[in-house]
């Protein structure tokens, strides 16, 4: 144990995070939207009332300056009331190992990265995400459900994942991803209500928590680190209670 965390325990505290959201402004984080590039003219992203708000107009996201690893991070989020005007579920995520240049992926929207579904009757799911150039890769303790579709489950067979989205444990089968349903096993919180997220990362191992509960776990993990990013995907979200601490 670094000296850092042995005086923190003994202190009856926690050791101090490498980044935290002081809930005033965007320090430490900068934008990245398709269609403007490193530009916000039209304040996608802002602080209201404590919180980040993302408004859902444009696709990109609102990305650490630093990169991390070997880090955990504890983050809460909760839906807004603007969606992207279809049927479908309201969507965002947070990305994490993000490298390369911005808007190398997912046409000019997104870096390589992993992402951590936010989606409603998805959270937890796992997303590689590559620019043309890149590798993202990582393996799961796979088991397939009823539908025949891959999810997490500890001590399954071991299953390599380079494009194809990991689910979550419980996701359930035959799910409609319809807006503001919600999958039955679904351990994050009802609509209006603030949801807890916290990722393990840990050398090539990343930890999916919702609301205390594990949903999710991969490892040989590449790249094993990188910056961390806000996904703004046509939904206004908000978040709070960012917060980046070393392991």
């Amino acid at each position: 144990m670094r000296i850092a965390a042995i005086l923190a325990v003994l202190l009856g505290g926690q050791e101090k995070p490498d980044f935290r959201f002081n809930g005033k402004s965007l320090d430490g984080f900068r934008p990245w939207l398709r269609e403007s590039k490193g530009e916000d003219p039209l304040k996608v992203f802002s602080v209201v009332d404590g919180q980040i708000r993302v408004s859902g107009e444009g696709m990109g996201y609102l990305g650490t300056e630093k990169a991390y690893q070997d880090y955990r991070l504890s983050v809460e989020y909760k839906w807004g009331t603007k969606t992207d005007g279809s049927k479908y579920v309201r969507n965002s995520g947070i990305l994490i190992h993000a490298t390369g240049p911005d808007g190398a992926a997912g046409k000019g929207a997104w870096m390589s990265s992993i992402e951590v579904q936010l989606a409603q009757g998805c959270v937890g799911d796992l997303i590689p995400i590559r620019a043309p150039d890149a590798t993202v890769s990582f393996k799961g303790e796979t088991a397939l459900g009823s539908d025949k579709r891959p999810r997490w489950s500890k001590g399954g067979e071991p299953v390599a994942y380079t494009g194809k989205q990991f689910w979550w444990s419980k996701h359930e089968a035959g799910f409609k991803e319809l807006v503001d349903t919600r999958g039955k096993d679904d351990v994050d919180s009802p609509l209006g209500e603030w949801t807890k997220v916290e990722l393990v990362c840990k050398g090539g191992r990343v930890t999916v928590i919702v609301n205390g509960t594990t949903v999710n776990e991969i490892f040989d993990v590449s790249p094993s680190a990188g910056r961390i990013l806000l996904q703004n995907e046509g939904n206004e979200i908000f978040f709070r209670a960012f917060e980046i601490h070393p392991l």
